[in-house]
């Protein structure tokens, strides 16, 4: 690739990310969380090439053992040019950040991946809002919040406490604000097996766009089975972190039959991988939208414009760059329920670089 020919300066470096307030999720409340970036700089370049390694503590399938050791193999292929690449099987987020990295290397570091109607600026894509767990009380804040920033689409996750009280909150939901308001809830595998079924009927009293992953994956059967008889859509979603290869992609979409797939570039390895299930999931009649796992700014923007540039029409999970007190200054925005894009801001990287 032309982007990195007689590159030898490449490097990884950690940085953890600072979030504005304590974010509750299935695996705990989130005060921070590491990234680790591929970084190399060329004089004619806009910026220095970086790619994002992202790791959610509990969630990523990356074994932390290695981890760095594997980066500095990659920065050694990069280097090196060496024609024989590290494995990178069994770490997905280093398979995206070399990924994207390369695409950034190849645009001479502009983070601009191909010229769009989005990266110039005359056009936007669609995102959900995200309400993060906790008390009724402050779920339904964070609801009144996002219908008051514009979205019409919001994303709830639940599985964490008490199921009757998810369902009052839920009718109070729908009581205040109606069925125009589209619900997603996810579950992150929060339901037993057996009791999967009953929770699915009472959750389709309120007007349930999709639930994602309402039980724990590998039960395919089980999964198949509430598939077919369910009165909500399902989402697989962390049913495919750890499916690697094509033929299994094929299997697990034809085999359970979901209405939509999630994904997450950072947990399922990569852009390529993301647009091979996206292929096979057109093919048979299952719908799809995209997921931050939590990036910065950085693996968010390969992210959008990937994204911006398959056509997509529903709401996308990717309204997370807020979150942080010391993401990176981008042209990223959000309006509304709108993420944008805008060509006259120049990134920050500053944090990232001298730091």
């Amino acid at each position: 690739m032309q982007g990195i020919t007689e590159m030898k300066n490449a490097y990884w470096k950690k940085y953890t990310l600072n979030f504005r307030k304590p974010s509750g999720t299935s695996r705990g409340v989130l005060l921070q969380k590491v990234s680790y970036f591929i970084i190399a700089e060329r004089d004619n370049f806009t910026y220095p090439a970086i790619g994002e390694c992202s790791l959610i503590s509990g969630l990523s399938p990356d074994p932390m053992e290695g981890y760095e050791q594997t980066l500095t193999e990659v920065c050694h292929w990069i280097n090196e040019q060496r024609t024989q690449l590290p494995d990178l099987s069994l770490f997905p987020s280093i398979q995206f950040g070399l990924e994207t990295f390369l695409a950034d290397a190849e645009m001479s570091g502009s983070k601009i991946f191909g010229e769009s109607a989005f990266t110039k600026g005359d056009d936007a894509m669609l995102i959900n809002g995200l309400v993060w767990m906790g008390e009724p009380g402050f779920m339904m804040e964070q609801v009144a919040q996002k219908v008051a920033q514009g979205y019409s689409c919001i994303k709830l996750k639940i599985g964490a406490i008490n199921f009757k009280e998810e369902v009052e909150l839920l009718k109070s939901i729908r009581n205040q604000y109606g069925n125009e308001l589209e619900l997603r809830v996810d579950a992150n595998g929060a339901f037993q097996a057996d009791e999967a079924m009953a929770k699915l009927e009472t959750l389709s009293a309120f007007n349930i766009h999709s639930i994602e992953q309402p039980i724990m994956p590998n039960q395919w059967e089980n999964m198949a089975k509430l598939c077919r008889e369910s009165p909500i859509p399902i989402a697989l979603d962390e049913e495919l972190i750890t499916v690697t290869d094509e033929a299994t992609q094929v299997e697990i979409l034809q085999h359970i039959k979901p209405a939509y797939i999630i994904l997450k570039p950072s947990l399922i390895g990569g852009l390529d991988t993301s647009n091979g299930w996206i292929e096979e999931a057109e093919k048979n009649g299952i719908g799809w939208w995209m997921t931050s796992a939590l990036e910065s700014n950085i693996g968010l923007n390969a992210i959008t414009q990937f994204t911006y540039n398959k056509g997509v029409n529903l709401p996308q999970g990717l309204g997370t760059g807020s979150l942080y007190l010391n993401n990176f200054e981008s042209p990223l925005y959000i309006n509304g329920e709108m993420i944008n894009f805008d060509p006259t801001q120049t990134w920050n990287l500053n944090p990232l670089l001298y730091d």
